[in-house]
């Protein structure tokens, strides 16, 4: 059975860091796509970044590039998502998702398997 397994989420205060990790079954780099999204009350899901193909080519949302980092450690099965200077906006349940397929994935339908989400609380 599949499962991803957020964690690392809190309270930060605006200009803070933190960092989410996401524990993958199986091994890491068997997923062709890993992915990041998060949902705010009353919004919908929208996607963060991702992380794909063997070479770990990342791509960010416009809202987060320059200040969120996706990594993968194969060895460990994990994907983490470095945030840094956060934003009250940034304040969401943060989810890693899987895709099964190689493609430029950044749509909640286009991937397969979703952890059950962190919460990120950023205070002004």
């Amino acid at each position: 059975q599949v499962q991803l397994v957020e964690s690392g989420g809190g309270l930060v205060q605006a200009g803070g860091s933190l960092r989410l990790s996401c524990g993958a079954s199986g091994r890491a780099d068997n997923w062709p796509v890993l992915g990041w999204f998060r949902q705010a009350p009353g919004k919908e899901r929208e996607f963060v970044g991702r992380i794909a193909g063997n070479r770990g080519v990342t791509h960010y949302t416009d809202s987060v590039r320059g200040r969120f980092t996706i990594s993968r450690d194969n060895a460990k099965n994990t994907m983490y998502l470095q945030m840094n200077s956060l934003k009250p906006e940034d304040t969401a349940v943060y989810y890693c998702a899987a895709a099964t397929q190689l493609g430029y994935w950044t749509t909640v339908s286009q991937y397969d398997y979703w952890g059950q989400g962190t919460q990120v609380t950023v205070s002004s």
